[in-house]
């Protein structure tokens, strides 16, 4: 099924001043194939390798991707990446304490991760933006009964992607007190810019885990979005949550439980790398005007008023 971006891809095809027909076929053949594709085994394989301990493998497939995805370890523990005792140790390193410094004010929201900004603004009528004219669902995204999704309708929301070559584990945006935590199995499409703009309701439809809080503001909801190659998500209080994967929706409730986090503390982590989608409620502090799609961010980093 076409996205309005690939109908818009395919009408300029049609006109060589502004995109080939080769151009076109080789993206939709590119982002289309990941329907077939077998995503969890696929994921499982990866998961097995990034654990591989053999050193010549290990070191010879790291160096590459440093290289490859030109890696910045200036502000890793530890700068070597042969010193790490498998793969996913390595792509999972810590950052040095001071590498993520919070901002002076006490009062805004920081970043979640390190990566790019995909999406960000208003949720109107419960609806987000994944691209310039296709939206999703906050409540198929959220998987939770109306009283939960609810104050999210018109809140605001912000997408970080990130790349293979960013840090890979997730922090928290504000002081909060965790709620909740559900798995939503699905599946695992690349959450890559040809595949964003290529699947509809890309975010709504793969393996996540959805995170529920509450704030000084109200409440407040994570999104860690799985993909291809990243179906390993853990978090501190549960540890790896995937793989196994499940096949429904499975719902941990906390409310009973003191799990009290600060700004900027590591709740969880991306064994490879993949998509956080953050909501708030119109209760909480704007983003920065400076903010939009495209900004690179990091963990720690301003991102309200």
């Amino acid at each position: 099924m076409y996205t309005k971006r690939a109908e818009q891809m395919a009408t300029e095809s049609r006109n060589p001043s502004t995109q080939s027909s080769t151009s076109f076929v080789r993206q939709a053949l590119l982002g289309y194939s990941q329907y077939a594709l077998p995503h969890h085994l696929l994921s499982l394989l990866m998961y097995a390798f990034t654990r591989w301990r053999w050193t010549p493998v290990k070191n010879g497939f790291t160096r590459w991707f440093v290289r490859r995805f030109r890696v910045d370890l200036d502000s890793a523990v530890d700068p070597d990446p042969t010193s790490y005792d498998c793969f996913n140790s390595f792509f999972t390193r810590p950052l040095k304490a001071d590498a993520r410094p919070l901002p002076n004010s006490e009062s805004c929201l920081v970043s979640p991760a390190d990566g790019v900004i995909s999406q960000l603004g208003p949720i109107r009528a419960g609806q987000l933006l994944q691209l310039k004219g296709c939206e999703y669902d906050a409540y198929e995204l959220l998987r939770c009964d109306a009283d939960r999704a609810r104050p999210f309708e018109e809140g605001r929301y912000v997408t970080v992607y990130l790349s293979p070559r960013d840090y890979h584990r997730v922090h928290l945006p504000c002081d909060a007190q965790l709620r909740s935590m559900t798995y939503v199995p699905g599946r695992l499409f690349s959450v890559n810019a040809l595949t964003t703009e290529l699947i509809p309701r890309l975010f709504a439809r793969n393996d996540r885990l959805v995170m529920h809080f509450s704030t000084a503001w109200g409440p407040m909801a994570l999104v860690m979005v799985g993909a291809i190659f990243v179906g390993s998500m853990t978090t501190v209080w549960r540890g790896q949550v995937t793989p196994p994967y499940g096949s429904r929706v499975d719902t941990e409730d906390y409310q009973n439980r003191e799990l009290l986090y600060r700004r900027g503390d590591e709740i969880g982590r991306f064994n490879m790398g993949s998509t956080v989608v953050l909501l708030v409620p119109p209760t909480a502090p704007s983003w920065l005007p400076d903010l939009e799609p495209g900004s690179a961010v990091r963990v720690r980093q301003a991102i309200s008023s």
